[in-house]
């Protein structure tokens, strides 16, 4: 029998008391690993911009790096790869959006010094890990030819990510029931979101059809899919994403999405039913594509566009990333 992959699993953001629904997928992931035999340790820093939280956490994971205790690791986000530098065994990098593309700093889409900053230290930790994890395709092009890249999308919870009638969903949350309801998915204050753009679409939808925005921040994670069922349609706004949970989730809950073209929102929207990709990012086009699939009053079939998001088989991929590195030994 063989012996299980030991994985120090390096993250810059994981559910925690008071933060439960922070990178919920990276959390997922972990779970899955240790239920096909991978043995994970998590180790949740945040740097949070400061040196001395880096000579900190690097200084730790030395130290655990050193009692051979581990095959290899695997940082979540380009930030986070930085503390198993210089190499002392195989590294897997997995980028997930913001740390490539950016941090967008205002809604003119402009990415700050912190934003190139965190590109040029993602790019570099790139260039030096073993193997790279991207979770969408356009990503691939932001690398170029460093290492092998594996595009590896965020799986689905979809025994939590269900089919719920839309009555009982709303008496859940004490939302009413005879409303149009639109939900928007995010922290209506991070620039790239662009809450005011979704806000202005909805003025302009209901100077022709009543509806009204829900605002789905900080609310419990087990509420969510309630909150996808409960409502009549998702709008997207996001100028900048990497592969969105938000746009999947609400597929999975057959919820209608009207959205910008962002990450591999077009390849996730092409041939579900009850859904608009907009081909602009104009606040009338926004609420027209609102208004046609209102009037519609039909849920999508999303849920059987996302077959490939099985959280299982996108496990199976990573393991196999994992012994391809071990196979082919470290680059040093």
């Amino acid at each position: 029998m063989s012996m299980p992959i030991r994985v120090l699993m390096i993250t810059s953001g994981y559910p925690e008391p008071g933060r439960p629904h922070t990178q919920q997928f990276v959390k997922r992931q972990a779970e899955f690993l240790r239920a096909a035999g991978v043995e994970v340790d998590v180790f949740d820093f945040r740097g949070r911009q400061k040196l001395r939280h880096y000579v900190t956490g690097w200084t730790w994971v030395r130290s655990r790096l050193g009692a051979g205790r581990y095959d290899l690791v695997h940082a979540q986000f380009g930030q986070s790869g930085l503390l198993a530098l210089p190499k002392r065994l195989p590294l897997v990098v997995t980028l997930r959006g913001d740390d490539l593309q950016g941090i967008i700093d205002d809604v003119d889409g402009r990415i700050g010094l912190k934003g190139r900053i965190l590109q040029r230290i993602s790019q570099w930790v790139a260039s030096h890990a073993d193997s790279v994890i991207v979770v969408s395709e356009h990503m691939r092009a932001l690398l170029g030819p460093v290492v092998p890249v594996h595009t590896i999308p965020s799986g689905l919870d979809f025994a939590l990510f269900r089919l719920i009638p839309r009555a009982e969903a709303r008496r859940h949350l004490g939302l009413p029931l005879d409303k149009r309801l639109v939900l928007w998915v995010g922290r209506p204050t991070e620039p790239r979101k662009r809450f005011p753009l979704a806000q202005r679409a909805m003025e302009l939808l209901n100077q022709s059809l009543p509806a009204e925005l829900i605002v789905g921040w900080g609310v419990l994670h087990a509420d969510m899919p309630y909150y996808m069922n409960a409502c009549d349609a998702l709008v997207f706004t996001s100028m900048q994403e990497g592969s969105p949970n938000a746009v999947k989730e609400a597929l999975a809950c057959n919820l209608p999405v009207v959205s910008v073209a962002v990450g591999d929102v077009s390849l996730r929207l092409r041939g579900v039913s009850e859904c608009e990709l907009c081909p602009d990012d104009r606040p009338d086009t926004i609420a027209a594509g609102l208004e046609r699939v209102l009037r519609r009053t039909q849920r999508s079939n999303g849920r059987d566009s996302l077959k490939d998001l099985d959280e299982a088989a996108l496990t199976a991929k990573v393991i196999d990333v994992y012994r391809s590195v071990l196979t082919n030994g470290s680059r040093r």
